[in-house]
């Protein structure tokens, strides 16, 4: 009865709005094209712009560790798995080390999951490590650059910091061995020191086949204002409170709780994504790290992100238009969301679903199989592409050394 008088208050509220009777807001079935640069950057081809050695490391590092828990392939991490199988087959791919433009070292480091699910990430370093002393020793292509036209997956909460808790993330900062290399990672936040110049910047893994079969009619009538499904605190890790968001998933609720414009709640129903396609506005606020998958499910379900997480910095922000498809509120600002969202011209809130409907705008954050012209992976050689070529500064003098191979943590150094 809640979510059906609910509904009938959100259309009566948009009707009212655009000053039309019985209009409402539907899943669009019109698009736009994304324009200027970001549209031309999002549909480029990567292919015979660059070419990338995978190193054959032994399957310790990868494949039997995946073959130990398979949980690994649907976690919001997966995409260093999945990145993985892609390249072994992509045309950019080369087995002449000689002609490489960049080098990549698979190592799944985020597959160690708790019984829960919850990846571990305190052998990562340890991992890493061992890693970059055997391609360092097996081959001459590290030690030319001490990494600096190689990249990595690195999806951790907070990358290459290699922690879950953002103070210890902090205090561990990136692992000393990586300072010269790309990384590729789903963390992003300005001026932080677990986001280096030059990374890149990717969407969490969502599961493609999973949210296509739960695609609804295009026609469906989006009668859900505001929506959002996950957690306002987390007592287990922060009883007093404050800390878990920053305190904007608590605000968020206590604000909104009552407010018949917003659909939110902890529990995580069967019908989420279906929901998802009849919202007009989905929250994105942060967690304990910036992002999360609903950032994906958003976009590919047609919901205009609200994005609540301060200095973040978006996946593939070269080639999305995010501030075109979403909209930003302060977290100091949410106590005044209903304010800030029901302000926003109908006319706004069209187009902007009209972008999200652009095909080419869901694929860039997909990681399918098999691969696809325009999706993640793709979006990924593309931002290796424009760092080509390498300047002066990638290749090392000889007998010049800026890697320090015993800094760290004393954990760290032992072996893996």
């Amino acid at each position: 009865m809640r979510s059906w008088s609910r509904g009938i208050f959100v259309l009566l509220y948009l009707a009212l709005l655009l000053k039309i009777e019985g209009l409402e807001f539907h899943r669009s079935e019109h698009t736009e094209r994304i324009s200027g640069s970001a549209g031309d950057v999002l549909e480029d081809n990567p292919v015979g712009r660059l070419k990338v050695f995978v190193y054959e490391l032994p399957s310790k590092y990868n494949k039997k560790i995946l073959q130990k828990d398979q949980r690994c392939l649907n976690h919001m991490f997966a995409a260093e798995i999945f990145m993985h199988r892609f390249l072994l087959s992509s045309a950019v791919r080369t087995f002449n080390p000689e002609e490489a433009d960049w080098f990549y070292t698979p190592v799944y480091s985020t597959c160690d999951l708790t019984p829960n699910g919850l990846p571990l990430p305190f052998k990562s370093p340890r991992m890493m490590r061992s890693a970059i002393q055997l391609i360092s020793s097996n081959w001459p292509y590290w030690n030319r650059t001490e990494g600096a036209d190689h990249f990595f997956i690195v999806p951790h909460d907070f990358g290459a910091c290699f922690h879950y808790q953002e103070e210890k993330a902090i205090e561990r900062g990136i692992l000393p061995l990586l300072q010269r290399a790309t990384l590729v990672q789903t963390f992003g936040q300005r001026n932080h020191v677990c986001l280096k110049d030059g990374s890149i910047t990717i969407p969490p893994y969502a599961p493609p086949q999973k949210m296509q079969s739960h695609l609804i009619p295009p026609d469906t009538p989006r009668s859900i204002f505001v929506y959002f499904r996950g957690l306002f605190y987390d007592v287990g890790n922060d009883p007093e409170g404050g800390y878990y968001a920053r305190g904007a998933r608590a605000a968020v609720w206590e604000n909104f709780k009552n407010n018949p414009l917003f659909d939110i709640s902890t529990e995580h129903p069967t019908t989420y994504y279906e929901d998802m396609q009849r919202a007009i506005f989905c929250l994105c606020p942060l967690g304990w790290a910036p992002w999360s998958p609903r950032l994906v499910e958003a976009v590919i379900f047609g919901c205009i992100p609200v994005i609540i997480a301060d200095d973040i910095v978006l996946p593939f922000a070269d080639a999305i238009p995010w501030e075109d498809i979403g909209v930003f509120v302060a977290e100091k600002d949410v106590p005044n969301l209903d304010t800030i969202l029901t302000s926003i011209r109908p006319e706004e809130i069209l187009r902007k679903q009209r972008l999200l409907a652009n095909p080419s705008m869901k694929q860039a954050m997909l990681f399918p199989t098999p691969a696809q012209s325009g999706d993640a992976f793709h979006q990924i050689l593309n931002g290796l592409a424009r760092k080509l070529p390498h300047d002066k500064n990638t290749y090392m003098k000889p007998g010049e050394k800026s890697l320090n191979w015993t800094a760290g943590p004393v954990g760290d150094l032992k072996p893996w």
